[in-house]
């Protein structure tokens, strides 16, 4: 049995560093320090970034993802049937992203996110549908 354990967002996120220049070809070294895993959850883990720039497209075949932001904004593009749909999420506002559906942050100003994230994570670079 795990042992339960109050946590601070303050606190955590004043552990990290702040990553200005975040691109879908970011390494994990170049992101290391911008993003901290907080606890284990479900099938996967939570997890909480600071960071400015643009994401790689991802998805999660095990389960929905909460994406959650305590400050600034992004803007999160699904990619739908229908073409990408993009959602703009500011302080307070949190989107369940459906399993299996890919999406990528568009994050020009900053911000501080969390979110509860099933493993495994498939990654791409380009376009899924490309």
């Amino acid at each position: 049995m795990s042992k339960s354990k109050v946590i601070t967002f303050s606190d955590e996120f004043e552990k990290l560093n702040f990553f200005s220049q975040r691109t879908p070809e970011s390494t994990d070294e170049e992101l290391e320090g911008a993003f901290a895993e907080l606890a284990p959850f479900r099938d996967g883990a939570i997890f909480i970034g600071n960071y400015a720039g643009n994401s790689e497209w991802e998805r999660h075949s095990q389960g929905d993802e909460i994406v959650y932001v305590l400050e600034g904004e992004t803007k999160l593009a699904l990619l739908t049937e229908n073409g990408e749909s993009f959602n703009l999420l500011k302080a307070g506002q949190f989107l369940v992203v459906p399993k299996n559906t890919w999406h990528r942050f568009e994050t020009p100003k900053g911000v501080k996110v969390m979110s509860a994230t099933p493993q495994p994570t498939e990654h791409s670079m380009i376009h899924p549908n490309a």
